[in-house]
Protein backbone atom coordinates (compact mmCIF):
# COMPACT_ATOMS: atom_id res chain seq x y z
CA UNK A 1 0.00 0.00 0.00
CA UNK A 2 1.53 3.46 -0.95
CA UNK A 3 0.30 6.04 1.72
CA UNK A 4 -1.22 9.08 0.48
CA UNK A 5 0.75 11.63 2.66
CA UNK A 6 4.03 12.38 4.45
CA UNK A 7 3.40 12.27 8.04
CA UNK A 8 6.32 14.86 8.18
CA UNK A 9 4.66 17.28 5.83
CA UNK A 10 1.98 17.30 7.74
CA UNK A 11 3.59 18.12 11.32
CA UNK A 12 5.18 20.63 9.42
CA UNK A 13 2.37 22.56 8.34
CA UNK A 14 0.56 22.70 11.94
CA UNK A 15 4.28 23.85 13.06
CA UNK A 16 3.94 26.54 10.25
CA UNK A 17 0.34 27.57 11.45
CA UNK A 18 -1.08 25.83 8.64
CA UNK A 19 -4.49 24.36 8.25
CA UNK A 20 -5.03 20.52 7.28
CA UNK A 21 -7.40 19.32 5.12
CA UNK A 22 -10.21 16.84 5.58
CA UNK A 23 -8.32 13.93 3.97
CA UNK A 24 -4.99 14.69 5.52
CA UNK A 25 -7.15 14.57 9.15
CA UNK A 26 -8.41 11.05 7.97
CA UNK A 27 -5.38 9.72 6.42
CA UNK A 28 -3.53 10.93 9.94
CA UNK A 29 -5.64 9.32 12.71
CA UNK A 30 -6.04 6.27 10.27
CA UNK A 31 -2.60 5.67 10.19
CA UNK A 32 -1.98 6.47 13.56
CA UNK A 33 -4.38 4.01 14.90
CA UNK A 34 -3.12 1.32 12.70
CA UNK A 35 0.00 2.02 14.02
CA UNK A 36 1.78 3.36 10.49
CA UNK A 37 2.57 7.05 12.21
CA UNK A 38 4.60 6.60 15.68
CA UNK A 39 3.81 7.87 18.77
CA UNK A 40 7.01 10.13 18.27
CA UNK A 41 5.38 11.69 15.56
CA UNK A 42 2.03 12.15 17.01
CA UNK A 43 3.59 13.68 20.01
CA UNK A 44 5.00 16.09 17.85
CA UNK A 45 1.59 16.59 15.76
CA UNK A 46 -0.07 17.00 19.23
CA UNK A 47 2.56 19.36 20.50
CA UNK A 48 2.13 21.59 17.46
CA UNK A 49 -1.28 21.49 17.95
CA UNK A 50 -1.34 22.90 21.46
CA UNK A 51 0.89 25.65 20.44
CA UNK A 52 -0.93 26.73 17.48
CA UNK A 53 -4.10 25.58 17.50
CA UNK A 54 -6.78 24.47 14.57
CA UNK A 55 -9.68 25.95 12.86
CA UNK A 56 -13.16 25.34 13.01
CA UNK A 57 -13.37 22.78 10.64
CA UNK A 58 -9.69 21.43 11.61
CA UNK A 59 -11.47 20.12 14.80
CA UNK A 60 -14.25 18.71 13.12
CA UNK A 61 -12.45 17.01 10.69
CA UNK A 62 -10.71 15.38 13.62
CA UNK A 63 -13.81 14.73 15.45
CA UNK A 64 -15.35 12.47 13.24
CA UNK A 65 -12.58 10.70 11.98
CA UNK A 66 -12.09 9.87 15.74
CA UNK A 67 -15.26 8.53 15.38
CA UNK A 68 -15.05 6.55 12.37
CA UNK A 69 -11.81 4.81 13.92
CA UNK A 70 -14.26 2.38 15.47
CA UNK A 71 -18.10 1.29 16.10
CA UNK A 72 -20.93 3.91 16.52
CA UNK A 73 -23.94 2.77 18.44
CA UNK A 74 -27.27 2.48 16.99
CA UNK A 75 -30.12 3.09 19.28
CA UNK A 76 -32.99 3.32 16.23
CA UNK A 77 -34.60 -0.06 17.65
CA UNK A 78 -35.30 1.70 21.79
CA UNK A 79 -38.61 2.77 21.88
CA UNK A 80 -37.58 5.49 23.65
CA UNK A 81 -35.69 8.89 22.99
CA UNK A 82 -32.24 9.20 24.31
CA UNK A 83 -30.25 11.96 25.95
CA UNK A 84 -26.67 11.82 27.81
CA UNK A 85 -24.55 14.34 29.93
CA UNK A 86 -20.97 14.75 29.91
CA UNK A 87 -18.96 16.40 32.56
CA UNK A 88 -15.13 17.69 32.24
CA UNK A 89 -14.86 16.70 36.12
CA UNK A 90 -14.34 18.54 38.99
CA UNK A 91 -14.04 17.80 42.95
CA UNK A 92 -17.06 15.76 44.41
CA UNK A 93 -18.54 15.70 41.33
CA UNK A 94 -21.33 12.91 41.72
CA UNK A 95 -24.02 14.41 39.38
CA UNK A 96 -24.18 11.55 37.03
CA UNK A 97 -25.47 8.86 40.23
CA UNK A 98 -28.67 10.99 40.81
CA UNK A 99 -29.36 12.26 37.11
CA UNK A 100 -29.23 9.51 35.10
CA UNK A 101 -32.19 7.48 37.21
CA UNK A 102 -34.22 11.34 37.51
CA UNK A 103 -33.63 11.68 33.52
CA UNK A 104 -34.63 7.74 32.76
CA UNK A 105 -37.31 7.98 35.14
CA UNK A 106 -39.85 9.88 32.43
CA UNK A 107 -39.18 7.50 30.59
CA UNK A 108 -36.48 8.52 28.48
CA UNK A 109 -33.29 6.14 27.85
CA UNK A 110 -30.09 7.30 29.44
CA UNK A 111 -26.92 5.76 28.15
CA UNK A 112 -24.16 6.95 30.30
CA UNK A 113 -20.79 5.42 29.12
CA UNK A 114 -18.31 6.39 32.08
CA UNK A 115 -14.90 6.02 33.03
CA UNK A 116 -12.33 5.87 35.99
CA UNK A 117 -10.78 8.44 37.99
CA UNK A 118 -6.81 9.46 37.58
CA UNK A 119 -5.59 12.45 39.59
CA UNK A 120 -7.58 14.47 41.50
CA UNK A 121 -10.67 14.13 39.77
CA UNK A 122 -12.91 11.26 40.94
CA UNK A 123 -14.60 8.23 38.38
CA UNK A 124 -18.14 7.66 38.11
CA UNK A 125 -17.47 3.96 37.95
CA UNK A 126 -15.10 4.28 40.55
CA UNK A 127 -17.96 5.30 42.86
CA UNK A 128 -20.54 3.01 41.75
CA UNK A 129 -18.36 0.04 42.07
CA UNK A 130 -18.44 0.90 46.16
CA UNK A 131 -21.92 -0.83 45.75
CA UNK A 132 -21.16 -4.89 46.63
CA UNK A 133 -21.91 -7.03 43.65
CA UNK A 134 -22.15 -3.61 41.02
CA UNK A 135 -20.43 -4.44 37.68
CA UNK A 136 -19.46 -1.82 35.13
CA UNK A 137 -18.86 -4.29 31.94
CA UNK A 138 -21.83 -5.29 30.56
CA UNK A 139 -22.33 -7.16 26.91
CA UNK A 140 -23.96 -5.01 24.14
CA UNK A 141 -27.42 -6.98 24.32
CA UNK A 142 -26.99 -6.44 28.24
CA UNK A 143 -26.78 -2.84 27.49
CA UNK A 144 -29.74 -2.46 25.12
CA UNK A 145 -32.05 -4.44 27.44
CA UNK A 146 -31.53 -2.49 30.49
CA UNK A 147 -31.85 0.62 28.25
CA UNK A 148 -35.41 -0.16 27.24
CA UNK A 149 -36.43 -2.14 30.55
CA UNK A 150 -34.93 0.47 33.02
CA UNK A 151 -33.89 3.61 31.19
CA UNK A 152 -30.74 4.38 32.99
CA UNK A 153 -27.54 2.53 32.17
CA UNK A 154 -24.10 3.82 33.95
CA UNK A 155 -21.40 1.70 32.53
CA UNK A 156 -17.59 1.49 30.99
CA UNK A 157 -17.31 2.07 27.43
CA UNK A 158 -16.52 -0.47 24.74
CA UNK A 159 -12.61 -0.56 23.48
CA UNK A 160 -14.20 -0.10 20.03
CA UNK A 161 -15.68 3.08 20.32
CA UNK A 162 -13.61 6.05 19.19
CA UNK A 163 -10.20 3.69 19.72
CA UNK A 164 -8.11 6.18 17.84
CA UNK A 165 -8.83 8.85 21.27
CA UNK A 166 -8.20 6.19 23.21
CA UNK A 167 -4.86 5.93 21.54
CA UNK A 168 -4.48 9.72 21.38
CA UNK A 169 -5.42 10.46 24.55
CA UNK A 170 -2.91 8.14 26.66
CA UNK A 171 -0.20 9.69 24.32
CA UNK A 172 -1.24 13.56 25.04
CA UNK A 173 -1.30 12.22 28.92
CA UNK A 174 2.52 11.99 28.82
CA UNK A 175 3.78 14.78 26.57
CA UNK A 176 2.06 17.37 28.29
CA UNK A 177 -0.79 18.24 25.50
CA UNK A 178 -3.68 17.36 27.71
CA UNK A 179 -5.12 21.12 28.06
CA UNK A 180 -5.41 22.21 23.92
CA UNK A 181 -9.36 22.79 23.49
CA UNK A 182 -9.14 21.48 20.36
CA UNK A 183 -7.86 17.87 21.39
CA UNK A 184 -9.70 18.16 24.59
CA UNK A 185 -13.10 19.10 22.21
CA UNK A 186 -12.41 16.56 19.89
CA UNK A 187 -11.28 13.74 22.29
CA UNK A 188 -14.74 14.12 24.64
CA UNK A 189 -17.10 14.82 21.31
CA UNK A 190 -15.90 11.76 19.65
CA UNK A 191 -16.54 9.32 22.03
CA UNK A 192 -20.25 11.18 22.75
CA UNK A 193 -21.11 11.03 19.35
CA UNK A 194 -20.30 7.35 18.41
CA UNK A 195 -21.97 6.80 21.07
CA UNK A 196 -24.92 7.59 19.20
CA UNK A 197 -27.03 9.41 21.56
CA UNK A 198 -29.81 11.93 20.26
CA UNK A 199 -29.06 14.41 22.07
CA UNK A 200 -26.45 15.58 25.14
CA UNK A 201 -25.76 17.85 27.83
CA UNK A 202 -21.89 19.43 28.92
CA UNK A 203 -21.75 20.74 32.14
CA UNK A 204 -18.07 22.42 31.47
CA UNK A 205 -16.49 22.92 34.65
CA UNK A 206 -14.29 25.71 35.19
CA UNK A 207 -11.87 27.05 38.88
CA UNK A 208 -9.79 25.56 41.26
CA UNK A 209 -11.16 21.93 41.06
CA UNK A 210 -11.43 22.19 37.55
CA UNK A 211 -9.62 20.90 34.17
CA UNK A 212 -9.54 24.15 32.82
CA UNK A 213 -9.59 26.65 35.68
CA UNK A 214 -10.02 29.99 33.56
CA UNK A 215 -13.82 30.70 32.83
CA UNK A 216 -12.57 32.33 29.42
CA UNK A 217 -10.90 29.14 28.60
CA UNK A 218 -14.14 26.63 29.81
CA UNK A 219 -16.41 28.71 27.35
CA UNK A 220 -14.33 28.62 24.60
CA UNK A 221 -14.09 24.59 25.30
CA UNK A 222 -18.26 24.59 25.90
CA UNK A 223 -18.60 26.59 22.39
CA UNK A 224 -16.63 24.20 20.63
CA UNK A 225 -18.11 20.91 21.71
CA UNK A 226 -21.45 22.42 21.44
CA UNK A 227 -20.45 23.04 17.44
CA UNK A 228 -19.23 19.62 17.02
CA UNK A 229 -22.00 18.27 18.61
CA UNK A 230 -24.68 20.07 15.93
CA UNK A 231 -22.43 19.54 13.31
CA UNK A 232 -22.51 16.10 14.01
CA UNK A 233 -26.70 16.08 14.44
CA UNK A 234 -26.46 15.79 17.64
CA UNK A 235 -28.60 18.31 19.42
CA UNK A 236 -26.07 19.54 22.36
CA UNK A 237 -25.92 22.35 24.95
CA UNK A 238 -23.39 23.20 27.36
CA UNK A 239 -24.01 24.99 31.32
CA UNK A 240 -21.03 26.10 32.43
CA UNK A 241 -20.46 26.13 36.11
CA UNK A 242 -18.45 26.55 38.99
CA UNK A 243 -16.01 24.23 40.47
CA UNK A 244 -13.88 26.87 42.67
CA UNK A 245 -15.26 24.66 45.77
CA UNK A 246 -15.93 21.05 46.07
CA UNK A 247 -19.50 20.21 44.50
CA UNK A 248 -21.37 18.91 47.83
CA UNK A 249 -19.99 17.68 51.12
CA UNK A 250 -18.77 14.14 49.69
CA UNK A 251 -15.34 13.82 48.06
CA UNK A 252 -14.68 10.39 47.67
CA UNK A 253 -16.22 6.71 46.29
CA UNK A 254 -18.69 5.20 48.70
CA UNK A 255 -19.15 8.61 50.48
CA UNK A 256 -20.33 10.32 47.56
CA UNK A 257 -22.94 7.14 46.49
CA UNK A 258 -24.29 7.92 50.29
CA UNK A 259 -24.79 11.97 49.09
CA UNK A 260 -26.11 10.39 45.93
CA UNK A 261 -28.78 8.30 47.40
CA UNK A 262 -29.34 11.49 49.87
CA UNK A 263 -30.75 13.72 46.79
CA UNK A 264 -32.48 10.53 45.16
CA UNK A 265 -34.29 10.74 48.70
CA UNK A 266 -35.19 13.88 48.23
CA UNK A 267 -32.12 15.94 50.38
CA UNK A 268 -28.70 15.95 49.74
CA UNK A 269 -26.66 19.23 49.83
CA UNK A 270 -28.07 22.38 47.96
CA UNK A 271 -25.60 22.63 45.35
CA UNK A 272 -25.58 18.76 44.25
CA UNK A 273 -29.57 19.30 43.67
CA UNK A 274 -29.20 22.52 42.10
CA UNK A 275 -26.58 21.12 39.58
CA UNK A 276 -28.40 18.04 39.08
CA UNK A 277 -31.69 19.18 38.66
CA UNK A 278 -30.92 21.87 35.95
CA UNK A 279 -28.65 19.14 34.51
CA UNK A 280 -32.15 17.15 34.25
CA UNK A 281 -34.20 19.85 32.61
CA UNK A 282 -31.64 20.44 30.23
CA UNK A 283 -31.80 16.66 28.83
CA UNK A 284 -35.35 16.27 28.97
CA UNK A 285 -36.46 19.54 27.59
CA UNK A 286 -34.16 18.23 24.76
CA UNK A 287 -35.67 14.44 24.77
CA UNK A 288 -38.73 16.38 24.01
CA UNK A 289 -39.66 16.98 27.68
CA UNK A 290 -39.20 20.71 28.37
CA UNK A 291 -42.10 21.01 30.85
CA UNK A 292 -40.97 18.10 33.17
CA UNK A 293 -40.82 18.61 36.94
CA UNK A 294 -37.64 16.86 37.57
CA UNK A 295 -38.46 18.39 41.95
CA UNK A 296 -41.58 16.28 41.66
CA UNK A 297 -39.71 13.20 40.88
CA UNK A 298 -37.25 13.31 43.30
CA UNK A 299 -39.88 14.11 45.95
CA UNK A 300 -42.55 11.10 44.49
CA UNK A 301 -39.33 8.09 44.88
CA UNK A 302 -39.85 7.59 41.09
CA UNK A 303 -35.86 8.63 40.67
CA UNK A 304 -35.32 6.63 43.51
CA UNK A 305 -37.22 3.39 42.21
CA UNK A 306 -35.41 3.59 38.94
CA UNK A 307 -32.11 4.33 40.89
CA UNK A 308 -32.71 0.67 42.56
CA UNK A 309 -33.71 -1.03 39.17
CA UNK A 310 -30.75 0.29 37.64
CA UNK A 311 -28.27 -0.92 40.57
CA UNK A 312 -30.31 -4.59 40.74
CA UNK A 313 -30.09 -4.82 37.16
CA UNK A 314 -26.28 -4.56 36.97
CA UNK A 315 -25.79 -6.72 39.51
CA UNK A 316 -25.41 -4.52 43.19
CA UNK A 317 -27.64 -4.60 45.88
CA UNK A 318 -29.32 -1.43 47.05
CA UNK A 319 -29.87 -1.85 49.94
CA UNK A 320 -26.19 -3.84 51.06
CA UNK A 321 -23.98 -1.46 53.18
CA UNK A 322 -21.16 0.37 51.86
CA UNK A 323 -17.85 0.03 52.38
CA UNK A 324 -16.46 2.04 56.07
CA UNK A 325 -13.25 2.98 56.45
CA UNK A 326 -10.82 1.63 59.32
CA UNK A 327 -9.16 4.91 60.03
CA UNK A 328 -10.63 8.57 60.58
CA UNK A 329 -9.22 11.66 61.54
CA UNK A 330 -11.60 14.95 62.24
CA UNK A 331 -10.01 18.12 60.82
CA UNK A 332 -11.63 21.36 63.38
CA UNK A 333 -11.92 24.38 62.99
CA UNK A 334 -8.84 26.24 64.82
CA UNK A 335 -10.66 29.66 65.62
CA UNK A 336 -14.31 30.98 65.39
CA UNK A 337 -15.95 32.82 62.74
CA UNK A 338 -16.66 32.63 59.00
CA UNK A 339 -15.48 29.78 56.50
CA UNK A 340 -14.80 32.15 53.62
CA UNK A 341 -12.85 29.80 51.19
CA UNK A 342 -12.58 26.07 50.59
CA UNK A 343 -10.21 25.73 47.54
CA UNK A 344 -11.72 22.52 45.87
CA UNK A 345 -8.38 21.09 44.26
CA UNK A 346 -6.54 20.51 47.35
CA UNK A 347 -9.27 19.03 48.97
CA UNK A 348 -9.34 16.42 46.05
CA UNK A 349 -5.51 15.99 46.23
CA UNK A 350 -6.68 15.24 49.67
CA UNK A 351 -8.54 12.28 49.11
CA UNK A 352 -6.48 11.13 46.03
CA UNK A 353 -3.54 10.57 48.63
CA UNK A 354 -6.48 9.11 50.82
CA UNK A 355 -6.72 6.26 48.61
CA UNK A 356 -9.86 7.50 46.77
CA UNK A 357 -7.89 8.29 43.35
CA UNK A 358 -5.12 6.82 41.38
CA UNK A 359 -2.09 7.91 40.22
CA UNK A 360 -2.34 5.31 37.07
CA UNK A 361 -5.18 4.21 35.22
CA UNK A 362 -3.99 0.38 36.63
CA UNK A 363 -4.31 1.08 40.48
CA UNK A 364 -6.62 -0.13 42.74
CA UNK A 365 -8.66 2.60 44.95
CA UNK A 366 -10.24 2.50 48.15
CA UNK A 367 -13.72 2.75 48.16
CA UNK A 368 -13.91 3.94 51.70
CA UNK A 369 -11.69 6.52 51.46
CA UNK A 370 -12.20 9.89 50.90
CA UNK A 371 -13.40 13.60 52.91
CA UNK A 372 -16.42 14.56 54.39
CA UNK A 373 -16.78 18.06 55.12
CA UNK A 374 -18.66 19.78 57.41
CA UNK A 375 -18.76 23.13 56.68
CA UNK A 376 -19.07 24.97 53.55
CA UNK A 377 -17.91 28.51 52.05
CA UNK A 378 -20.06 31.43 54.50
CA UNK A 379 -20.73 29.02 57.11
CA UNK A 380 -20.54 30.06 60.63
CA UNK A 381 -18.09 28.03 62.96
CA UNK A 382 -16.79 27.74 66.23
CA UNK A 383 -13.56 26.87 67.56
CA UNK A 384 -13.09 23.10 67.80
CA UNK A 385 -15.77 22.14 65.44
CA UNK A 386 -15.68 19.78 63.01
CA UNK A 387 -14.48 21.16 59.65
CA UNK A 388 -14.02 17.91 57.77
CA UNK A 389 -13.42 14.46 58.19
CA UNK A 390 -10.52 12.18 56.20
CA UNK A 391 -11.23 8.59 55.71
CA UNK A 392 -8.96 5.76 54.91
CA UNK A 393 -7.92 2.33 54.81
CA UNK A 394 -3.92 3.31 55.97
CA UNK A 395 -3.61 5.20 58.79
CA UNK A 396 -0.85 6.62 57.32
CA UNK A 397 -1.64 8.56 54.76
CA UNK A 398 -3.27 11.00 56.75
CA UNK A 399 0.16 12.96 57.21
CA UNK A 400 0.19 13.65 53.09
CA UNK A 401 -3.03 14.34 53.06
CA UNK A 402 -3.25 17.10 55.40
CA UNK A 403 0.22 18.45 53.58
CA UNK A 404 -2.21 18.87 50.29
CA UNK A 405 -4.64 20.84 52.25
CA UNK A 406 -2.55 22.85 54.59
CA UNK A 407 -3.68 26.70 53.43
CA UNK A 408 -6.49 25.66 51.61
CA UNK A 409 -9.19 27.08 53.87
CA UNK A 410 -9.66 30.20 56.08
CA UNK A 411 -11.55 31.06 58.54
CA UNK A 412 -12.30 34.45 59.32
CA UNK A 413 -13.94 37.51 61.19
CA UNK A 414 -18.08 37.80 60.17
CA UNK A 415 -18.17 40.46 57.19
CA UNK A 416 -15.10 39.31 55.04
CA UNK A 417 -15.74 38.82 51.77
CA UNK A 418 -16.71 34.66 50.97
CA UNK A 419 -14.72 33.39 47.98
CA UNK A 420 -16.90 31.25 46.37
CA UNK A 421 -16.14 32.37 42.20
CA UNK A 422 -19.68 33.17 42.33
CA UNK A 423 -23.18 31.37 40.99
CA UNK A 424 -22.97 27.79 40.67
CA UNK A 425 -24.50 27.99 37.26
CA UNK A 426 -22.60 30.36 35.40
CA UNK A 427 -23.70 29.94 31.44
CA UNK A 428 -25.68 28.60 29.07
CA UNK A 429 -24.21 27.68 25.70
CA UNK A 430 -26.21 26.72 22.55
CA UNK A 431 -25.62 26.45 18.80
Amino acid sequence: MVEPFDVVDLIHTKRDRGALSPEQIRWLVDAYTRGYVGDEQMAAMTMAIFLNGMGREEVRDLTLAMVASGDRLDFQGLSKKTTDKHSTGGVGDKITLPLAPLVASFGVAVPQLSGRGLGHTGGTLDKLESIPGWRASLSPEEFLSQLESVGAVICAAGAKLAPADGKLYALRDITGTVESIPLIASSIMSKKIAEGTAALVLDVKFGSGAFLQDPVRGRELAETMVRLGTDAGVATVALLTNMNVPLGLAIGNANEVRESVEVLAGGGPADVVELTLALAREMLALAGLPDADVEAALKSGAAMDTWRAMITAQGGDPDAALPTPKHTQVVTAPRSGVLVRQDALPFGIGAWRLGAGRARQQDPVQHAAGIDLHAKPGDVVTAGQPLFTMSSNDGDRFERALEAIEGAYEIADPGTAVETGGALIQGRITA
